[in-house]
């Protein structure tokens, strides 16, 4: 580690922001803090391999446990199915966020790991705009991937779903971006993902150690879900579905039975929304106020 530290100083000092020769104060002092913060998070995001294996790995668990959830679905003759078929066909987000929240654990976690975060912070010493940088970049990649992964699963399940009973002349249009419910689910969940990435960050840059931050998120997600289900009072189970992440954030692809739902879909993103913005804040915190 000794022998890197040269190398990630020179490295922090390319990143530190200079006014061109011979012309000082042409650019801003705010606007070129934030482009050189966004491009050094994109340089250390993008030079990083494990970075786009684990986007590929989200993509692929996302579209493969969709279009396994579609495969083992069915609707015999003569029989009524209420299946909500774009929520069928998105499932694979359930775990696909597992592959999201550590790839944006790692995001920073990893640079306390190594020692890192120092020179970070020497290159950068507004420590909010560092946690800003880090949430842009990490919400572009997201997006993109997110986007992927929304596609592919509704392309699956159309090319699936239809040979399982689930057929327009049985009431289950085909599935289509171009349907209203359909983007609405998809589009909400590519949202859902980075939001999940932006909660993930948040609590990331509070604990600080790896493992501990990834059982914080994946608990937080996973827990309330089979508390919910165990809980026999029903005014309580709804309770905790309108405010568990996860819970309340994944109502955004039901496309059927609306009314019955313990929280409205965007209702329920919001809710996810406000999760991850009270991370962030909280982290943003933690960052200014304790040492590197």
């Amino acid at each position: 580690m000794s022998q890197a530290l040269p190398a990630l100083r020179a490295e922090a000092r390319e990143a530190l922001p200079a006014h061109p020769a011979g012309r000082p104060g042409r650019r801003h002092p705010a606007w070129a803090g934030i482009r050189d913060g966004l491009h050094a998070e994109w340089t250390k995001l993008r030079t990083v391999a494990g970075t786009f294996w684990l986007l590929a790995a989200a993509i692929a668990v996302t579209v493969t446990v969709s279009a396994m959830a579609a495969a083992v679905t069915s609707c015999p003759s003569g029989l009524a199915c209420p299946v909500d078929t774009p929520k069928l066909t998105l499932t694979g987000i359930q775990l696909g966020q597992a592959v999201i929240a550590i790839l944006a654990v790692l995001a920073i976690s990893s640079e306390y790991g190594t020692g890192m975060i120092g020179i970070t912070l020497t290159a950068m010493p507004r420590r909010p705009a560092v946690l800003a940088a880090k949430a842009a970049v990490l919400t572009s990649l997201v997006l993109a991937a997110g986007a992927i992964a929304a596609a592919g699963s509704v392309l699956a399940g159309r090319l699936i779903l239809p040979g399982h009973g689930f057929t327009a002349a049985r009431g289950f249009p085909t599935l289509s971006l171009g349907d209203g419910p359909v983007l609405r689910a998809a589009t909400g969940s590519v949202l859902y993902l980075a939001l999940i990435a932006l909660l993930s960050l948040g609590i990331a840059t509070v604990i600080r150690d790896s493992a501990a931050a990834i059982g914080a998120v994946l608990g937080l997600l996973y827990l309330p879900p089979v508390i919910a289900a165990v809980v026999t009072d029903p005014h309580w189970q709804r309770h905790l579905e309108q405010i568990a992440p996860m819970s309340a954030g994944l109502t955004i692809q039901d496309t059927i039975n609306l009314h019955n739902l313990p929280i409205s879909p965007w209702g329920g993103l919001g809710v996810l929304a406000a999760w991850a913005a009270a991370a962030l804040l909280i982290g943003g915190l933690a960052l200014r106020l304790r040492d590197a």
